[in-house]
């Protein structure tokens, strides 16, 4: 069966956003002051083939782990559904 993972990646909140933070200035440049705390991250989204929903959030978080997102600044979250 085929399942889509949608990963959600994004950095540590102990560690410092330099993107977020220019995209932060950009929006006050823009008089949208009311905007505060961004963080830029990375959004994947992939297709599983498992043999079941267990299988295929092992998988997933396997790839996380190992390849997908650095563990030592990221963190990660995902949502599965079948296709």
């Amino acid at each position: 069966m085929k399942y889509v993972a949608e990963i959600n990646i994004m950095t540590r909140s102990e560690i410092l956003d330099p993107q977020g933070k220019a995209v932060k200035l950009g929006l006050h440049n823009l008089q949208m002051d009311t905007i505060d705390n961004v963080r830029i991250g990375k959004h994947i989204r992939l297709e599983v083939d498992a043999d079941s929903e267990e299988q295929a959030r092992t998988t997933v978080d396997s790839a996380c782990k190992q390849l997908l997102a650095n563990l030592i600044m990221e963190e990660y979250s995902f949502d599965l559904h079948a296709a």
